[in-house]
């Protein structure tokens, strides 16, 4: 049995590859930080209900013309649309170095939580099989 097999270790392969993959957006930020008209980009926040939901996905089908009928939202291209800047520098730049900076160092602390999280839970696996 392969360990992405087991959704636990799933979704928490997929929230250290969400928040590898945050990193280099904020890097992008950081890097542009001068760039006239450049506006800050961020994610949109990992869920685990969502990863959950599509873990064990429940299909429905209509039975009688009286049933509902059940769609998908519609999706994005994984940014953040919330993204507003507080302040704009005149070349029209909205990035903020200190913000950015606060939302690297958070976003490197959620990503050792999630791997300490990982490896206890192997170490759990390995003790339950008796190779602990």
């Amino acid at each position: 049995m392969a360990l992405s097999s087991i959704s636990l270790f799933s979704a928490l392969a997929d929230k250290m590859r969400w928040h590898q993959a945050r990193q280099g957006v904020l890097a992008e930020n950081i890097a542009n930080a001068d760039t006239p008209g450049y506006i800050e980009r961020d994610l949109t926040p990992f869920s685990f209900a969502d990863q959950m939901k599509s873990v064990a996905t429940v299909t429905t089908a209509t039975t009688s013309p009286t049933h509902f009928s059940v769609s998908s939202g519609g999706g994005n291209d994984g940014f953040s649309s919330e993204s507003s800047p507080f302040e704009i520098t005149p070349s029209g730049n909205g990035v903020t170095l200190e913000d950015e900076m606060m939302k690297v160092s958070g976003n490197d602390m959620d990503y050792q939580t999630v791997t300490a999280l990982y490896t206890r839970s192997m170490a759990i696996l390995r003790t339950a099989i008796g190779r602990g």
